[in-house]
């Protein structure tokens, strides 16, 4: 048996991840591994076997078979494998043998371990779990939770500028957030106390209170590293507050975000901020679906990539509103612009149409009216040019019923609720999905929750809601498994909207209905559903891997498109899957079916 291999450092540099690896790790790791040899048919290990090591094929080839001796892999030069059972309980997973002579390094067990704790790209790569699958964009697809600064410096609102000055200067830090108990009231930072303070020659004994930035921007600890640069760029701020339920939990600078980059998304929002007409707009989101691409190219998870595309939506709704104002003036009454639809959600991909409405004080007078209709003509007529299509079914802003002070917005509530109907029941489910975007985000805050506190406790209100949430169904038939359209422009294809994401996303809804949830985005109400046991663990886990197969073949088919120089849509020949992406496709329908059965039947948590 050979020991040791002439080449074998530079065999290594050829390998990912450890071309990766310093020259000092690698070569420290190079003398760790062991060679071995084996003779065709030798079986390297057996399922349920305690593992040495990781196994990396220097020559040969390798034959991987299941605990039913099913083949499942065959294995080449440079390929790795005994990494699932390692990061697991230490036992084979699969059986493995050599179909001809063959040698391999192994890399004991301790090694390994050692590896992953401390190289990230090793420990990226042999993660094979879904969460880990996302590459690239680190930002994207990283919690703000974990890399905010935690327990943040604070001052009290009285506090004078000089010991606030003194207090940045000692910990080398730009900004103090102003807290009263565990609720922030503003944020100072260094550019407050030369722009305000110094600039104008205030006393030394000045509270800060006078100078800071009352009620800043703020995010929560589940937003993602995107959304902290988006707004950054969109707002021209350098710190941001980061709140849970009102109480101060971290804060996120520019120089937490120096080791990420969105640049792609991060671009089109700066550009759209910065607009000075929709026609400049227009320009920026034709690139939408390159981006998708380019997303979907680089790995990333559909939340994310449809999170960063609506992020450019709800950009080009704001600068809309921004333009709006500036040519009709300041408006008479406070308002709010409200999404809803996949918008109102975070969930739009390369082709949308826009839902929205206007939420009004109720102090708006019949003579302020016509400032509303004005605003909501430019801001919809705007986004059309964007590309975001008038709504088929007009619910939009510029319909006066979607327009109204707030008084009449919980009358509607009320009279969905109240009386269910089909056309409430329609109207109730695009309602359940508002999202606030600009304006007074105080209209809306105690409606959400009134709401669906009074929709919980009317029992055939939800029995309506889950008979119209039945509608739309998994496209399950006979034919290879599936039912495709029967006629028509999109014959024998695969809706992968109406029938593929919609009956989750009517799922999700009714989940939030049941448990009083909050969130409106669908894989944070299946997840919210699971935790709440609106949903058990196991049902919350299979639905939320059907979603996510489901979700994520759809950008890929739109991905496609557009690389081949189409319009994106939502319909999908299934000449486009392998026989293997066939049956995992089919699978995850029978779990929305299943699931909608076990609604359909009052069955809440099953699993």
């Amino acid at each position: 048996m050979p020991q040791r291999l002439p080449d074998l450092h530079r065999f290594l540099t050829s390998v990912h991840p450890y071309d990766a690896l310093t020259p000092d790790a690698l070569a420290a790791l190079t003398a760790r591994f062991e060679l071995r040899e084996y003779a065709k048919g030798q079986e390297v290990y057996h399922a349920g076997d305690l593992l040495e090591g990781l196994y990396l094929v220097y020559q040969g080839q390798i034959e991987v078979r299941d605990e039913n001796d099913v083949p499942v892999s065959l294995l080449g030069v440079r390929n790795s494998f005994g990494e699932r059972g390692l990061t697991r309980d230490g036992r084979a997973a699969t059986s493995a043998r050599a179909t001809e002579p063959s040698v391999l390094l192994m890399l004991p067990a301790e090694d390994f371990a050692q590896l992953l704790d401390s190289h990230e790209p090793a420990r990226r790569f042999f993660d094979r779990s879904r969460a880990a699958k996302p590459r690239g964009n680190d930002l994207a697809t990283s919690r703000v939770d974990t890399f905010m600064a935690r327990q943040p410096e604070t001052c009290a609102p009285d506090t004078d500028i000089q010991t606030a000055a003194r207090v940045m200067r000692d910990k080398r830090i730009s900004s103090l957030c102003v807290t009263e108990g565990a609720a922030l009231s503003g944020i100072l930072t260094v550019r407050d106390l030369s722009g305000k303070a110094l600039a104008e020659a205030l006393p030394l004994d000045t509270p800060v209170a006078q100078i800071m930035t009352r009620d800043p921007l703020t995010l929560a600890p589940g937003a993602i590293g995107s959304d902290v640069l988006h707004a950054m760029m969109e707002h021209r701020i350098g710190h941001i507050p980061i709140c849970e339920s009102g109480r101060l939990v971290g804060i996120v600078t520019q120089t937490d975000l120096t080791r990420f980059q969105a640049v792609s998304s991060a671009e089109l929002v700066s550009e759209i901020a910065h607009a000075t007409s929709a026609a400049e707009m227009a320009a920026v989101t034709a690139r939408i679906p390159q981006l998708l691409v380019q997303l979907v190219a680089g790995g990333n998870r559909h939340e994310v990539v449809t999170r960063l595309i609506t992020d450019i939506a709800d950009t080009a709704t704001r600068r809309l509103l921004a333009l709006a104002e500036q040519k009709l003036g300041k408006p008479p009454v406070p308002y709010l612009w409200l999404a809803c639809g996949s918008q109102g959600r975070q969930e739009q991909t390369g082709v949308s149409d826009q839902d929205n409405c206007l939420f009004l004080d109720d102090s708006v007078s019949d003579a302020d009216m016509g400032y509303f209709r004005d605003l909501a003509q430019f801001v919809c007529d705007g986004l059309n040019e964007c590309g975001y299509v008038y709504c088929p079914g007009d619910m939009m802003a510029t319909n006066p019923k979607w327009c109204q002070p707030v008084r009449v917005w919980k009358d509607y509530f009320q009279g969905w609720i109240r009386k269910p109907d089909p056309m409430a029941q329609m109207l109730a489910s695009v309602m359940f999905d508002l999202r606030p975007i600009g304006g007074a985000i105080s209209l809306f805050a105690y409606l959400q929750e009134a709401t669906l506190k009074a929709a919980h406790a009317n029992s055939i209100f939800v029995a309506h809601m889950i008979g119209n949430s039945l509608k739309h169904t998994p496209p399950l038939g006979l034919l290879r498994g599936f039912a495709t359209i029967r006629s028509g422009e999109h014959k024998n294809t695969l809706d992968m909207k109406h029938n593929g994401v919609v009956p989750i996303v009517d799922l999700g809804r009714i989940y939030a209905l049941q448990g009083q949830l909050s969130v409106v985005n669908t894989r944070a109400r299946l997840e919210a559903a699971g935790q709440a046991g609106v949903l058990s663990v196991s049902g919350a886990r299979d639905l939320l891997d059907a979603y996510d197969l489901i979700a994520e073949t759809r950008l890929a088919h739109q991905a496609q498109q557009v690389k081949r120089g189409t319009a994106p849509d939502n319909y999908m020949e299934l000449a486009e899957l392998s026989d293997f992406e066939r049956s995992h496709l089919r699978n995850a329908f029978v779990v929305v079916k299943t699931l909608q059965s076990a609604v359909g039947h009052g069955k809440g948590a099953v699993g």
